[in-house]
Parts: structure tokens; sequence; C-alpha cells
């Protein structure tokens, strides 16, 4: 396996750890053993997508490329304004971003309106550290 492809499947599985700190359980996944890779939605790829109860979660991770894509904030808007198929519930938006290059991604989201940009939640990817939710250590 490549390098590119092991820094792409840790980005999508610090993606999918941030899930389960939400408490959203998994149900499909890009890179997964036993998941299936989420299928596109309308022409973007989604790296995972998570459900609690009836509410849904997509997630996408980004890279320093995709800011160069004059049509990132058009994806972001199609995948931030989507309802679930049946009971209409917004589906919120969990987009995966290493931390040198958030302030860019807080600028293209300020481009976003406000009614979709609430439904985007900004999730800091860190690949020095692992920061698993099931190894957290008691400070006391």
């Amino acid at each position: 396996m490549s390098t590119y492809k092991l820094k792409e499947k840790e980005c999508v599985d610090e993606l999918v750890n941030q899930f389960h700190r939400n408490g959203y359980l998994t149900v499909q996944r890009k890179y997964g053993k036993y998941l299936p890779e989420p299928e596109p939605i309308g022409i973007y790829k989604v790296d995972a997508i998570g459900k609690y109860k009836r509410k849904y979660v997509l997630g996408i991770t980004l890279e320093e490329k995709d800011f160069e894509d004059p049509k990132l904030i058009r994806k972001l808007t199609f995948l931030a304004s989507r309802r679930s198929k049946y009971s209409q519930t917004k589906v919120t938006l969990f987009v995966g971003v290493p931390e040198d290059l958030m302030p860019k991604f807080k600028e293209v989201l300020w481009q976003i309106d406000e009614l979709t940009r609430k439904n985007i939640k900004p999730v800091t990817i860190s690949l020095n550290k692992r920061n698993d939710y099931r190894s957290k250590t008691n400070p006391a």
C-alpha cells in the first residue's frame, strides 16, 4: 500500500473516530475491513456514513489539492444540504481537514450561506498523534 493511500486511510480512520465520539455508529466507510464502501451521493464521493437512531451523518476528508478545485464550495453545499430519504431530517456533514489547512477551510466555509453552514461540522485531523476514542487514559 502506498504512503498516499495509507495517509488517506488514516484520515478516514480519524473521521470515523470523530463519529464515535459524537455517538454515531459507522454504517459505511472507505478502507473498511468489514463495512461496505459508501455509494456516491450525486456525483460526489463520500468517505463515511454514520447513524444514530434516525439521524444520519456524512463524512468527507479534504486534502490540499481539494482546495485548488473551484467546485469545492458547490460540493460542500450539495452534501450539507442533503436530507434523509423518508423522514426528511437534515443530514450533518463532517469534514475532516488536516490541522495546517484548517484556516483555509474556514475561509471557504464563510463563503457558504448560513443555513447550509450550520449542517457542516469541521473536524481537525492530526496524523502526528493517534487520537483513538477507545484509548483515553484517566488523568487522575
